[in-house]
């Protein structure tokens, strides 16, 4: 009795397609195809970085407005002391917003660039590693402004308070001090990931981890002294987060190890 035909295979997609293409030619590519390819990739991230600066520039006011407002809450008055200052950081804020716009976009055209080279193991590791990594910047951004920057500012304007002083900021030092800030703590927060990286690699293990962790916590508030006012609760307010990031990072340690101890078992 005649086998009735298979039905014919899901279609494969545009990059499934060209990753069978590279197999059936054993993987191989011209250098100038490979030039080529990252060309395109980084072409598209620029047009849409300069589309999203010309849509922003046209709401810069609001832009600067909006870190200013935080400021302002707590009595600061912020003057230009050139006459292109303002516009000059008006331009800034745009620029910062449309590089932090483009930020995903760049790594996912960096990752389909890499993919065809790629192990499905390294494919989702990478994946883990480019998302967690934008979510814990993002995370620690979030928190310097909700958290850190209030008792900051609040803080070093009352050192003014009973004196002669006005606090009239700089519109330029105030803005690169807010990015500094949002920068520390947004690379503060990636130390999970880091944790993570490091142990898959094999180079810090849990052991390690909980070798050193009283003199990181030390070190951590070190740190959190030094990047904070005088001011002992905001200091606690920058320590803690970061000693429970610690803990964290030997969580997922612990994690990963016991993860590749089974994997290695299998194999």
């Amino acid at each position: 009795m005649a086998t009735r035909p298979r039905k014919a295979e899901k279609a494969l997609t545009k990059e499934e397609l060209q990753e069978k293409e590279a197999a059936e030619q054993g993987g191989s590519m011209p250098l100038t195809e490979h030039f080529r390819e990252m060309r395109n990739r980084l072409a598209v991230v620029l047009v849409v970085f300069v589309a999203c600066n010309v849509v922003l520039i046209t709401r810069a006011q609001v832009l600067v407005g909006f870190l200013t407002d935080m400021g302002a809450a707590y009595g600061y008055e912020f003057i230009y002391i050139s006459p292109s200052e303002l516009l000059l950081q008006q331009f800034k804020a745009a620029l910062t917003a449309s590089f932090i716009l483009c930020i995903p976009l760049l790594l996912y055209e960096v990752f389909a660039f890499m993919k065809p080279g790629l192990t499905r193991k390294e494919k989702t590791g990478i994946r883990f590693g480019l998302i967690s990594g934008v979510g814990f910047f993002a995370l620690g951004v979030f928190f310097a402004y909700k958290i850190v920057l209030p008792f900051m500012l609040q803080f070093l304007i009352k050192q003014g308070q009973g004196t002669d002083y006005v606090a009239s900021v700089s519109i330029a030092n105030y803005i690169s001090f807010l990015l500094l800030i949002f920068t520390i703590f947004g690379f503060i927060f990636e130390m999970p990931l880091l944790s993570v990286i490091l142990s898959r690699v094999g180079i810090l293990t849990p052991k390690i981890m909980r070798k050193i962790r009283g003199g990181a916590i030390i070190v951590i508030f070190l740190v959190a002294a030094i990047i904070t006012p005088p001011d002992i609760f905001s200091q606690v307010m920058v320590a803690v987060p970061m000693v429970l990031l610690y803990e964290l990072s030997i969580g997922l340690s612990i994690l990963f190890q016991r993860r590749r101890k089974a994997a290695e078992a299998e194999e």
